[in-house]
């Protein structure tokens, strides 16, 4: 295995140090007082944490495929946030009504980080070594499974904001666009941007595993929005889940 001294005195201390100064960010975030500078750079310690710090440690060094997620993940994951701006004008949340504030308990949100991360170190642990996975046209796969995928959030979320006040309360059942396939296609389009990069990084066991993660976190909270949508809605959205019957993996599950 390559070893780099580069990416043991320069690379390992900056990924401690963002680590160190995002945790004293979400500290901030958590009381409401984060710019927007300091939210970035608790998202951007994460995924440095998920895309570059395990297959560097497992390789003692870094090319492709984590370079690619590791921006990928930025914009995917900053594209609600992209669309509020756009359709409001800032990136901060208007009034509404709480009761559609649904969240799972803080003990399974965590359970469910730390489920995400060790399945991003155990596919940086399964899959070969970074200049084993071939390049070229046999990653063409790959890149179509990430059209797909933030094409499948980006829609999702448009639809969305179209039937609903400020991107939070719905004002209709959405029927269109991916709401056609599942019921939940923004929990589905993040499982499967977690399936590409562990596919991309030849970690298939890793990706079950993830898969797994997810379906039980999303798979609750997907169940407490159907019950608030069901109460809001009655019968119109008891026609939509007849006729969509998958919540988050078509023809599964």
């Amino acid at each position: 295995m390559y070893f780099s001294w580069t990416w043991l005195f320069w690379p390992w201390m900056v990924a401690i140090g963002l680590a160190i100064y995002s945790l004293s960010c979400l500290n901030k975030h958590l009381r409401g007082e984060a710019r927007l500078f300091e939210q970035v750079a608790v998202v951007t310690s994460a995924f440095t944490w998920l895309t570059l710090v395990p297959p560097a440690h497992f390789n003692g060094f870094l090319e492709g495929w984590p370079f690619v997620f590791f921006f990928v993940y930025h914009y995917f994951f900053f594209l609600n946030i992209s669309v509020r701006k756009r359709l409001y004008g800032d990136y901060y949340p208007r009034e509404h009504d709480k009761k559609w504030d649904i969240s799972l308990p803080n003990w399974q949100k965590l359970l469910f980080f730390c489920g995400v991360m060790v399945g991003h170190w155990l596919a940086a642990f399964e899959g070969p070594e970074l200049h084993l996975i071939p390049g070229g046209w046999t990653n063409g796969g790959i890149w179509v499974l990430i059209m797909m995928t933030i094409f499948m959030q980006y829609h999702s979320t448009l639809y969305l904001a179209k039937y609903s006040v400020n991107v939070v309360v719905p004002t209709a059942v959405v029927q269109f666009g991916p709401y056609r396939f599942v019921r939940h296609p923004i929990y589905a389009s993040t499982m499967l941007l977690f399936v590409t990069y562990f596919t991309a990084l030849r970690a298939p066991m890793s990706a079950l595993f993830i898969v797994a993660i997810c379906l039980m976190y999303y798979g609750r909270k997907a169940r407490l929005e159907e019950a608030l949508m069901l109460e809001t809605f009655g019968e119109r959205y008891t026609e939509y889940t007849n006729k969509v019957r998958y919540r988050l993996i078509p023809l599964l599950i």
